[in-house]
């Protein structure tokens, strides 16, 4: 299961790291409304976890937009210390799949995600990235590269993952950096050393070249050749 957690507070976004995590499951988080639509607009998700009250855009507007700007069926349950009946019915008409008012407990949660899910049946969209040669298994985190396994750690992976998504477009150090560290990125320049690395990877052993550094911009996963947009 990826899920998508769009919460300000810090320690609950850390419960929900080590909970689910350590269940197998993948996790992004959001530290505010704009960035999490953001990413639950460009990403490839199972569930959204939502909380109301956000900065720069609160969860309900989120929700709004996400249904109506655009058409997004991404089962969403919203957090919320909000436990009054107009409350829930104000996120239920926003478009909220689920209601769970804090403090909640993860294994509740977690059997809330699990029907939630099983309720969205066919909803779900493709969970495989594919450039090329280059393959990535979103629910099983496998890649490959014309059939040979690739072994990526961790960080590897999930900058394959913003790579692949954004392909054949370019992607920013700064968008990298993020998806990797939120607003805290490391001192030193370690994006450096995970671009080296995941390019052993994909393109080491390979006569085709996809991972391509745009300088002062950053990097760019595509066939050469290829148009840097879309038509």
């Amino acid at each position: 299961m990826r899920l998508l957690v769009i919460e300000d507070n810090r320690t609950l976004v850390a419960n929900l790291f080590d909970y689910f995590e350590a269940g197998g499951h993948h996790v992004d988080a959001a530290p505010d409304g704009v960035t999490g639509l953001h990413l639950a607009t460009t990403g490839n998700y199972d569930a959204l976890l939502l909380d109301w009250n956000l900065p720069r855009m609160d969860g309900r507007e989120v929700l709004r937009r996400l249904r109506e700007e655009y058409a997004s069926d991404l089962p969403v349950i919203m957090l919320t210390a909000r436990d009054e009946l107009p409350d829930k019915i104000a996120g239920f008409r926003a478009g909220a799949d689920d209601y769970l008012t804090k403090p909640f407990d993860l294994p509740e949660l977690e059997v809330r995600l699990e029907a939630l899910l099983a309720r969205a049946g066919g909803r779900s969209r493709s969970r495989v990235l594919e450039v090329a040669d280059l393959r990535l298994d979103l629910a099983t985190l496998e890649a490959s590269r014309a059939g040979q396994p690739l072994r990526l750690y961790p960080a590897c992976r999930k900058l394959l993952e913003v790579l692949m998504q954004a392909s054949p477009a370019a992607v920013t150090r700064e968008r990298l950096e993020y998806a990797l560290w939120g607003d805290e990125p490391p001192d030193g320049d370690m994006l450096r050393s995970h671009m080296y690395e995941l390019r052993r990877s994909v393109d080491g052993p390979f006569a085709t070249k996809l991972l391509h550094t745009l300088p002062r911009i950053g990097y760019r996963l595509a066939v050469v050749g290829e148009p840097a947009y879309g038509d």
